[in-house]
């Protein structure tokens, strides 16, 4: 039996219909705080399965889950994910993100759980320094030195999961560092993107979704914060991972357990774009104009964050589908046509 918090959540949801596909065995677990019951709603239509509305810091009742199902494995995403939240408001992604995933991991180790996959994030790196390397990527040995609370509150939980793996003979883990995610479930009618699931934030603060809210009227404009950094067209560069790619490294971890030890794997698509570049490829697909709007820099915006994905790859076999700037604005496109 498989466990996944956050379920009903982006990333979550999207792990959630391939593990049904698959026709594993799971329950789903999300306190709907920033997931959707319709994304649960669409799944089910997949393949009925047990739905628990909880949250995690009820730490009696996550511990009875794990007296009465046989879970053996966790894939754990629920958690807040606001960088500029956190700023404000430290004590609650601590308490959500740290102080929760202690205890989930507490109730996996002594429970016989085998494998915990945990969703953290690139900006456990904070603003990473490439004056001290010849690289101009992020590996997994890069220092690890989180600039906000978020990215503190999911270090912690890493180096939580990693000591009890340590001093639990049985308990092993996969730690994946997610990039910037974006675009749909890939689900076809009559040969036309159709995704049931999609990316849904409030609010939102995403590249993609908040150009294509902007392409569809649903805003007034789109901003692109500072035009004068160290790059090639003057903005900010990010490596964007279709989600349905993430999703399959997460069901690829499920089976790498079993042959390998615990590991921490970057997942990003190892190349970048600009934000220019997301602002005509969201006009070239929709084939609308909208308004663009200049500004200045905001703090704490490196200029290019790019992930070294050669450790995934080559360790765990992983070969993305959808590294296509246009297909993962698509994808998002058809779904963010349907949110009302």
């Amino acid at each position: 039996m498989i466990l996944v918090t956050g379920g009903a959540g982006y990333i979550g949801s999207h792990v959630v219909k391939q593990l049904l596909l698959q026709d594993q065995e799971i329950i789903v677990l999300d306190n709907l705080s920033t997931g959707f019951m319709h994304t649960i709603d669409a799944l089910q239509e997949i393949k009925e399965f047990k739905f628990i509305d909880l949250d995690l810091k009820k730490f009696d009742r996550v511990e009875e889950l794990f007296k009465i199902y046989n879970i053996k494995i966790v894939i754990h995403f629920a958690a807040f994910s606001q960088v500029g939240e956190s700023i404000e408001e430290p004590l609650k992604y601590y308490m959500n993100n740290t102080v929760n995933t202690t205890n989930l991991v507490k109730c996996a180790s002594v429970n016989g759980v085998s494998k915990f996959i945990f969703s953290s994030t690139a900006a456990t790196y904070g603003e990473p320094d490439f004056t001290k390397t010849l690289k101009t990527m992020i590996d997994e040995k890069f220092d690890t030195k989180p600039i906000n609370p978020y990215g503190m509150s999911k270090l912690m939980s890493e180096n939580i999961i990693k000591d009890v793996a340590n001093v639990c003979d049985t308990f092993k883990y996969v730690i994946f560092r997610y990039f910037n995610v974006a675009g749909a479930d890939v689900s076809y009618i009559n040969n036309d993107l159709s995704p049931i699931i999609g990316e849904c934030h409030n609010p939102e603060t995403h590249l993609i979704p908040l150009v294509l809210k902007t392409a569809l009227n649903k805003r007034k404009s789109i901003t692109i914060f500072g035009d004068d950094y160290d790059t090639y067209d003057g903005t900010c560069i990010r490596d964007y991972i279709h989600v349905e790619d993430l999703a399959d490294a997460h069901i690829k971890a499920i089976d790498y357990l079993d042959y390998n030890e615990s590991d921490i794997f970057n997942c990003g698509y190892g190349h970048g774009y600009s934000v220019k570049e997301i602002v005509e490829s969201v006009k070239g697909v929709t084939e609308i104009d909208f308004q663009v709007i200049q500004g200045e820099r905001r703090i704490g915006d490196p200029s290019i964050l790019v992930s070294d994905n050669n450790k995934i790859k080559e360790k765990m076999n992983w070969i993305p589908k959808y590294d296509d700037l246009a297909f993962i604005v698509k994808s998002a496109y058809e779904w963010e046509k349907t949110v009302i």
